[in-house]
């Protein structure tokens, strides 16, 4: 006996999709989904390896265990909270595809081909993750991953909280944001690291901005500050307060 078309409607309810959702993900018309739910027809066995990929289950177990029968069963009741929760999928842009996610950004088949991974930790949500290059936000080091989520109303910015900026003229960059009390309509950005000025960008040329929830390096990697860098950046300070008090005499 096959229990492939009962598990079919178990693991679909567990995740709360529709038939057409389910289908959807199947690649399969909603009527071809409700005939294997209700055992009119016997799933085919491409369909029944999507199923075993999307939930983490084998063949065997699809076809050959009732998954619904959690009754007394620690183990299977565990199997069935983890099947209800879907991993957040996060799209990872190296530095070499930095210039073509500016242009490919909207584009689900650009987005498709970037390489993915989980991170089981993170709420639920949109995710990118986004290499960074450069010194400018030390002591985060050159070549670390900024694990962003997505924001999707400027107005929800936090001011000081460190964010991935995409915009047309900049490009994407890794900041700390400061509202403008002078215009809505521009952003300050501002680095770590104080030998780089603060700029503004308009929010007009902004086309994406990502929350930084995670910051990924490699072990050891972590910069430190020499002297010579510290007196450096005390110096430009010294500078930058000079200039501000000339400007406001």
């Amino acid at each position: 006996m096959s229990f492939a078309g009962k598990n079919l409607k178990y693991l679909r309810k567990l995740r709360g999709w529709t038939q057409e959702d389910f289908a959807a993900r199947l690649k399969i018309k909603r009527s071809l989904l409700g005939a294997y739910e209700e055992e009119r027809a016997e799933p085919r066995l491409e369909v029944l390896e999507m199923v075993s990929d999307i939930f983490k289950v084998s063949l065997d177990e699809l076809f050959l265990k009732d998954l619904g029968d959690t009754k007394g069963s620690y183990i299977a009741k565990r199997r069935a909270q983890k099947l209800t929760v879907e991993p957040t999928v996060i799209q990872f842009v190296p530095v070499k595809a930095a210039a073509g996610y500016l242009a490919g950004f909207a584009d689900p088949e650009f987005i498709d081909e970037l390489n993915t991974f989980t991170l089981p930790m993170l709420a639920p949500g949109q995710y990118r993750a986004f290499e960074i290059i450069g010194d400018s936000m030390l002591p985060t080091p050159s070549g670390s991953v900024i694990v962003g989520e997505k924001v999707d109303d400027l107005e929800s910015l936090k001011t000081s909280n460190t964010y991935i900026v995409v915009s047309r003229q900049e490009g994407i960059v890794y900041k700390r944001v400061m509202k403008n009390p002078r215009s809505r309509q521009k952003l300050t950005l501002v680095s770590d690291n104080p030998v780089y000025q603060p700029y503004n960008v308009d929010a007009d040329d902004i086309v994406e901005v990502w929350q930084a929830q995670m910051v990924i390096t490699r072990a050891n990697q972590q910069q430190r500050w020499d002297v010579n860098q510290l007196a450096s950046i005390v110096t430009n300070l010294q500078e930058q307060v000079s200039t501000l008090k000339k400007k406001m005499n």
